[in-house]
């Protein structure tokens, strides 16, 4: 009797284990309404660039550079001196060591004021490379036109680019850099997230299969009612009023484990670099398939015909073609009804097919009908 229980409680652990094995967590499938990043997006100057910048070719990296340096106090609209020892305007400014710049970042949800954030630094000008270069203070704006964070810092490139007796050698880019940490967070986004009784779980790959499953699995941890659908991709979750207790349910919630609904059958194919993705559940009908091309090699040979001793005749230049038509002995293979992944793939290395006579054969397929999965080119 006790080996039966210990047998009975093993296989149950056994298949809890390839339960969980083949589940996903619920926060790598589902999306909280209003629970997301938001863009951020500034205009800079880079400046300590040693000479790769965008000198006097771009005229508003100089236009900005003076308003910037208005507002700190320094005039440039007269005389730097009592003379001008280069023989110019005062007014004319050299830019090779400034470039100009947008810097994008993305403000976590619930990021607070003082945070700190990652940002990204990209060239609009001419400037060769960020290399050395620090960003000055910088506005970042969102799309309402408000201002949310402030960047500023070193920029850490990671391209290189050199060049020497007229070789280049380029490895990534240079005219594009991050600043860790580089951005403070001024302003907080409001979101619904404690607003109402109801929460909104949104399917990341909309299938209904795994919004039911979601539904019943949160319904059996949590009591029937505490999830329903709304539609094929979005789920109602009533969730606590209290912050607290909402904070450590969407924590239980997030990490149940969900067996998500197989994905429709898709082939996707890239043109350009020849690989083909077969996704599982991919079935052919009846089809019998045979690819192939026909070589046409042709010759050509020039004779030169003299004519007869004393005749009259002249001496011409004939020409001689040899035309060969190469046929090779193509396989033609046959799918049976019902045809899954592993054939299709078998049957087309037997008559070794190229990538892109692969291509042509799933395409083939497809038009045919017999094909009975999704064809996406890319």
């Amino acid at each position: 009797m006790i080996q039966k229980k210990q047998f009975f409680y093993l296989f149950f652990l056994s298949i809890f284990w390839i339960n969980s094995v083949f589940a996903d967590r619920l926060k790598d499938l589902v999306s909280v309404g209003g629970v997301r990043t938001n863009q951020l997006i500034g205009y800079g100057l880079v400046v300590g660039l040693q000479g790769t910048g965008d000198g006097a070719d771009i005229s508003f990296t100089a236009q900005s550079l003076k308003s910037m340096l208005s507002k700190l106090g320094v005039s440039i609209d007269g005389p730097l001196f009592d003379f001008d020892t280069a023989g110019r305007p005062a007014t004319q400014l050299e830019v090779d060591n400034v470039a100009a710049v947008l810097v994008t970042a993305e403000l976590p949800a619930f990021a607070k004021p003082g945070q700190k954030i990652d940002i990204n630094v990209s060239t609009i000008g001419v400037a060769e490379s960020l290399r050395g270069g620090t960003l000055v203070v910088t506005p970042l704006r969102g799309v309402d036109g408000e201002v949310y964070a402030i960047a500023q810092g070193q920029i850490t490139v990671t391209g290189i680019d050199a060049q020497a007796a007229g070789n280049q050698v380029a490895i990534g880019t240079t005219t594009a850099g991050r600043v860790p940490d580089g951005a403070i967070v001024e302003r907080m986004v409001e979101t619904s997230f404690d607003k109402s009784e109801f929460l909104v779980l949104n399917v990341k790959d909309q299938d209904f299969t795994t919004t039911n499953e979601i539904i019943n699995v949160i319904n059996n941890s949590f009591g029937e009612g505490t999830a329903s659908g709304i539609d094929g991709s979005s789920i109602r979750l009533r969730a606590p009023m209290d912050p607290t207790q909402r904070v450590s349910f969407m924590s239980l919630v997030e990490n149940l484990d969900v067996t998500p609904g197989e994905p429709p059958a898709r082939v996707v194919v890239n043109a350009r670099t020849g690989t083909v993705v077969i996704s599982t559940n991919v079935k052919v009908r009846a089809a019998a398939v045979t690819h192939g091309t026909i070589t046409v090699t042709i010759s050509a040979t020039n004779e030169v015909s003299q004519p007869n001793p004393l005749s009259d005749g002249e001496t011409q230049e004939i020409q001689n073609a040899d035309i060969e038509v190469e046929e090779p002995e193509n396989n033609m293979f046959l799918f049976q009804p019902g045809v899954d992944l592993r054939e299709i793939v078998d049957a087309v290395n037997q008559v070794g097919a190229t990538p892109s006579s692969l291509i042509a054969i799933l395409e083939a397929l497809k038009q045919s009908g017999s094909l009975q999965a999704e064809l996406i080119v890319i």
